[in-house]
């Protein structure tokens, strides 16, 4: 494979002209969206001081999207998809116009900031899933990896760049300013949902109320590959998540430096950039669940030897290799999850992806802060790294689809 393949690909932003404005939209919301998240843990920090606090930021988030998550997908496939998301995208709006007004014109308690970070959340707990349903829509199958890796790359860059530039405007701006720089990246977001053309739900809208969900609950149970791909995933980060051990590791083996601990995310989220800059090296294969079952094994090796490495900068290459590896496996995810799935199905069925991905990593950050209170730093990642390609190779051996499914074909895509 030369380098022009192993490179992004980019036609599906030269071909689909409503592609190419909801990636732009999402990609400058997304950015804002992490200078709020670093700006609601400051404000929650300076207010009260307490770590307990600034932990249930992330349960105001986590919680609405796992509660809400099936059956709002559930209503994602009765409706008009476009009208939806410009809801839901108003609705988050909304919340950080109020956070920004709370934050200029005078702070509020903190459980107030939380309960509208909760109520932003119950609205992400819809724009996620319907979102993810435009894709399949705007292009064509063989460029529906490519698709997925552009939106992974726009999802790494503001993990990178947004809590960086936050940190930066907190300073001259303060955290009202802040918010209000999110509120107005909203405009980018509504610019791409007014490109989009009407989409319903597709030739069988789902049944209301329990009956919908139970319906996509039950398309996940019979359907082994996105079965194994949804188990693959969430095995993945219950048995492996680090992020509640970077302290700890820190403090053990790298003399506690704040530089150093620091890097840790930067790391991976770095390793998640580059891997999405050649994504074209795994996106033109032609078996995505093998490539996720690589990229998988390959995250709980590289977990694994960060938790060895005696040398810091051993143990952020390391953690590059986790973050490109994590990439690898989550587009590949997406792509056999949207290709086996029925249009009609297909806001449920993201939904339980969103779900498993967001209750994975946090139940797997609990997991290793326990193993490592019993143990340590290094036990909690060296056990946890094992156990994740222990998972995988037990996932992969007993779903045949996953490793011998055939994608379309993308070369035929780029070639145009």
């Amino acid at each position: 494979m030369g380098v022009k393949h192993a490179l992004l690909d980019v036609t599906p932003l030269r071909r689909s002209a409503p592609f190419r404005r909801l990636w732009l939209g999402q990609a400058l919301s997304r950015l804002g969206g992490h200078m709020t998240l670093v700006t609601v843990m400051f404000q929650v920090w300076q207010t009260t001081h307490s770590t307990v606090w600034t932990g249930a930021v992330g349960l105001a988030q986590a919680v609405p999207l796992i509660v809400l998550g099936l059956f709002i997908g559930s209503v994602v496939d009765r409706v008009d998809r476009r009208k939806f998301y410009l809801i839901m995208t108003t609705g988050q709006a909304g919340c950080v116009l109020l956070l920004a007004l709370q934050g200029l014109v005078g702070q509020f308690p903190t459980p107030a900031v939380l309960l509208l970070v909760a109520v932003e959340s119950c609205f992400t707990a819809g724009s996620g899933p319907v979102s993810r349903t435009f894709i399949p829509r705007l292009l064509p199958e063989r460029q529906l990896a490519a698709g997925l890796a552009l939106n992974r790359i726009s999802f790494q860059g503001a993990m990178l760049t947004g809590p960086a530039l936050g940190g930066l405007i907190l300073g001259p701006l303060g955290v009202g300013g802040c918010y209000l720089i999110d509120a107005l990246t909203f405009a980018a977001a509504f610019y791409g949902a007014y490109g989009l053309p009407r989409m319903s739900p597709g030739d069988e809208p789902a049944r209301p109320g329990l009956r919908g969900v139970a319906d996509g609950l039950a398309f996940l149970l019979r359907t082994p590959v996105i079965r194994g791909a949804l188990l693959t995933d969430l095995a993945t980060t219950v048995l492996s998540m680090p992020i509640s051990l970077f302290p700890q590791v820190n403090a053990e083996r790298f003399g506690d430096n704040p530089r150093t601990l620091g890097l840790f995310l930067t790391a991976v989220a770095a390793g998640g950039v580059v891997a999405s800059l050649f994504a074209g090296s795994f996106t033109r294969r032609s078996r995505p669940g093998l490539v996720m079952l690589g990229g998988s094994a390959t995250w709980g090796a590289a977990i694994a030897l960060f938790g060895l490495a005696a040398d810091p900068w051993a143990g952020l290459a390391f953690l590059v290799l986790a973050g490109a590896a994590d990439t690898v496996s989550v587009v590949s995810r997406s792509t056999l999850v949207q290709l086996h799935t029925p249009d009609e199905l297909l806001g449920r069925v993201s939904a339980a992806e969103q779900i498993v991905g967001q209750a994975g990593p946090d139940l797997g950050n609990l997991r290793g802060g326990l193993v490592a209170n019993a143990t340590s730093g290094t036990t909690a990642l060296v056990s946890g790294g094992l156990l994740c390609i222990g998972a995988v190779v037990l996932v992969g051996s007993t779903t045949p689809g996953l490793r011998w499914f055939s994608a379309p074909s993308a070369r035929g895509a780029a070639a145009g």
